[in-house]
């Protein structure tokens, strides 16, 4: 019954997305703008460690752009029907899902603008790989929770950016030690410990959201 919710929800937002073609639109414009700038700033010429630096800091803002608007078209109305028709641990996993799926798209997406304008510097392809899912998957996880909160407060951009820098940190100077690995030619498990820390983050985030998320979906 649960994930048949979850299914329905993710449904809904994909079709929505999907009318509202303008804002996925305006998120992959800032990816692609973004990665241009870098490029002429740098004259396409740029060292592996600022390579790196680079890459996280611009998915981690097209991350929380793409996540702000998670509660943002749930106005009052049809949150209400919501609580009256699923569970609120549906309604938390289906956003987080949703969103995983979105960037995971969009992380792909950074890294092949990424790669045609600065080239690469990545050696083990299957550790970054590897880290871009995971890394996809715990800032869903953290922003949507951020989302949740931010639409309480009237979908306060500003209280988003600040709440999300905080818990977004320690997963994101972990990607970056697993990926600065994968620009060099090590052994995919050598990093196994760095992988068990994202994978322990990403499924924190998931069981407090999913404890945690009832309580600010009654208020």
């Amino acid at each position: 019954m649960l994930w048949n919710e979850v299914i329905s929800l993710i449904r809904k937002d994909i079709r929505l997305e999907l009318r509202q073609r303008w804002a996925l639109n305006g998120i992959l414009l800032y990816v692609f703008s973004t990665v241009f700038v870098t490029y002429l700033a740098f004259s396409g010429r740029i060292d592996a460690g600022p390579w790196n630096a680079l890459f996280w800091i611009i998915m981690l803002f097209a991350s929380v752009n793409a996540a702000s608007k998670s509660f943002v078209q749930e106005n009052n109305a049809r949150q209400l029907m919501y609580y009256f028709l699923v569970s609120p641990q549906a309604v938390i996993l289906s956003k987080i899902l949703y969103n995983l799926l979105l960037m995971m798209v969009l992380g792909l997406m950074c890294y092949g603008v990424f790669v045609l304008f600065m080239g690469s510097w990545v050696v083990n392809q299957a550790l970054f790989v590897v880290a871009l899912l995971l890394g996809s998957s715990g800032f869903a996880g953290i922003l949507t929770m951020v989302a949740a909160i931010a639409g309480r407060s009237g979908n306060n951009f500003a209280l988003m950016a600040v709440l999300s820098f905080p818990l977004v940190l320690p997963l994101l100077l972990t990607l970056m030690k697993v990926s600065a690995a994968a620009l060099t030619p090590v052994a995919f498990w050598s990093h196994a410990g760095n992988l068990l820390v994202l994978v322990l983050l990403n499924a924190l985030v998931v069981v407090l959201g999913w404890v945690l998320f009832p309580y600010l979906w009654r208020d």
